[in-house]
């Protein structure tokens, strides 16, 4: 379902709307990927609830780094989107879990669906785990989760990041 353009600004502009989804990511330093803590799609995208909506439907909850990109760059005006020239949002990163409006991009189904073909099998990025991108999405957050639990410093939480994006990784013979 889409979202009114009213709703979208209205949601972004409200300072506790925006609160409540930085408490729900991790940014990190260097141009890394800012990991999603809160709820997880089963494409691994995170989902905010930005309100609660009247009716059955979840109208309210949204994708996370759509929210992100918009909150850096304005609400993408969306003509038609029924289409493979329609626009969507991209991870250059690979990491359907990353919030980072840097590391997010518009582009077209087509050209996204090309990508992701191109670099599927690629056996040490992203979209090659074992997990599958929920499941990684998940290791991260419970991994910077554990790391704020137990009040550990940025380095260590780097080291338990690394560790949990390594696990899905494909087993290689080389």
């Amino acid at each position: 379902m889409r979202i009114p353009h009213h709703l979208w600004q209205k949601w972004l502009g409200d300072p506790h709307v925006v609160a409540r989804f930085e408490t729900k990511r991790y940014r990190r330093p260097d141009h890394r990927c800012w990991p999603w803590l809160g709820a997880v799609s089963s494409t691994g995208h995170g989902s905010f609830r930005a309100a609660s909506l009247p009716g059955s439907s979840r109208r309210g909850t949204v994708p996370a780094h759509l929210f992100a990109y918009q909150l850096a760059h304005g609400v993408i005006p969306r003509l038609g989107w029924s289409g493979t020239a329609d626009a969507v949002l991209c991870h250059q990163c690979d990491f359907a879990g990353c919030t980072n409006p840097a590391h997010l991009r518009l582009g077209t189904n087509a050209s996204n669906r090309a990508e992701y073909t191109l670099r599927k099998h690629n056996p040490t990025g992203a979209l090659a785990v074992t997990r599958g991108p929920a499941g990684r999405t998940r290791a991260i957050a419970a991994a910077i989760r554990t790391s704020t639990r137990h009040h550990e410093n940025p380095d260590t939480t780097e080291k338990r990041i690394r560790v949990a994006e390594a696990v899905g990784q494909p087993l290689t013979l080389w």
